[in-house]
This record gives C-alpha cells, sequence and structure tokens, in this order.
C-alpha cells in the first residue's frame, strides 16, 4: 500500500512530471521542463562586463567588471500556434541581478523560453527596462546555442542613436541536475565604438 501512494504522489506532483516526462499541464516542454521553479545563484555567483559609465572610476566607455548574484523564476505559461503551422510551448521567465558590493538590484529581465518541438528549437525573448527586446534562437537540447536572427531587436531611437545591440548570442546549459549555467554576450555600439558585453552565471534550484 506505501509503495502505490509513493506511486501516485509521483505520477501527479507537477515537479515530478518536469523532471521525468517533460510533460507539463498536459504540455511537451522538452529540455525546457527542468527549468520550472525556483533558482538562485551559487557560491560563485556571476560576472558582469559592462562599458563603464561617465562619473565613476572606470570612466565613460571604460571596462566595469561587476561580480552579482541573482534570481530566477520558471513557470509554465502557454501554448500557441503561429501561422496554423508551428506550434508553440513556452515558460515565462523573471529574473533579477544584485550587485554583490551593495546588494543594489541593477537588471532586471522578463522573457520566454519557447519550445518548437518538431522542429526541435528553443527561442529566448525577452526585455529588459531599457527599452530594448530581443529574440534569439537555438537547437533544443542539453546547451542551447542562442543567436540572433535579422530583425531579432527591437529598440527605442534613443537607443539606436546611443546605445544599441548589434547582436546577441548565448549559451545556456541544462545538462547538470538541479544547476544550470550561462554565458552570454550582447554585442553593442555605444559611446561610439563597438563592446561586447558579456555576462556567465552559474545557479542551482531552490525549490
Amino acid at each position: 500500500m506505501k509503495n502505490v501512494i509513493c506511486l501516485i504522489l509521483l505520477l501527479t506532483s507537477p515537479y515530478a512530471t518536469a523532471q521525468d516526462s517533460t510533460i507539463i499541464n498536459g504540455l511537451d516542454f522538452g529540455p525546457l521542463a527542468k527549468l520550472v521553479g525556483n533558482w538562485k545563484s551559487d557560491q560563485t555567483g556571476g560576472v558582469d562586463v559592462a562599458p563603464g559609465q561617465a562619473g565613476t572610476e572606470i570612466g565613460k566607455g571604460g571596462i566595469a567588471v561587476e561580480p552579482y548574484y541573482e534570481t530566477i523564476t520558471f513557470k509554465p505559461a502557454a501554448d500557441a500556434k503561429n501561422a496554423s503551422d508551428q506550434y508553440l510551448v513556452a515558460l515565462y521567465y523573471e529574473q533579477e541581478v544584485f550587485r554583490k558590493r551593495d546588494d543594489a538590484k541593477f537588471h532586471d529581465q522578463r522573457g520566454y523560453l519557447i519550445y518548437d518541438k518538431e522542429n526541435q528549437l528553443v527561442y529566448n525573448s525577452y526585455c529588459i527596462p531599457r527599452a530594448v527586446c530581443v529574440v534569439a534562437e537555438g537547437k533544443a537540447g542539453e546547451v542551447i546555442e542562442f543567436k540572433t536572427q535579422k530583425r531579432g531587436i527591437a529598440e527605442s531611437k534613443y537607443m539606436t542613436q546611443h546605445d544599441t545591440t548589434i547582436d546577441f548570442t548565448m549559451t545556456l546549459d541544462l545538462s547538470e541536475t538541479d544547476r544550470l549555467k550561462y554565458s552570454q554576450t550582447t554585442a553593442l555600439h555605444v559611446y561610439g565604438k563597438p563592446f561586447n558585453h558579456s555576462d556567465s552565471g552559474s545557479l542551482i534550484r531552490v525549490k
């Protein structure tokens, strides 16, 4: 009887289903299923390399290196069909990033990881509160290499003129149980010259 109860709990638990069969709420999330839940930086945390601001010790356009910690929450969103043909399922995510030196939040990101099972593609579609939105795509798997395509970046007129995003690439590594790693580069043209803004982080599941 005890074994039967344990089996029932395993089959009805959304977390167990996501981990074992990739099906959540009747939708197949493929490699993204294991992401559902709350994550936080491990002891290593992350490192941001960004263009320096005027009035700082680094100076305008210098190389500013900022160690950080972060939290990311992934939730099942919904499914959708594009042009009566492409079937997609999406995870919604919230990412908040804090400087280690003063615990101040310096990056906030909201987006979707979107899975196309038939074509084995994953899209990372997100916006940040700088009037910039990005869509990148890559082949589905335990390690996903995202890259923007033509028209994959939308931004305000101000950003186009002063701090435009040229390209975005990201490697998302889901190969370890209850751990995710990423590294990404946002190619900018800022202060009249190119700058590769990079971030890398390592997170563990908290629930």
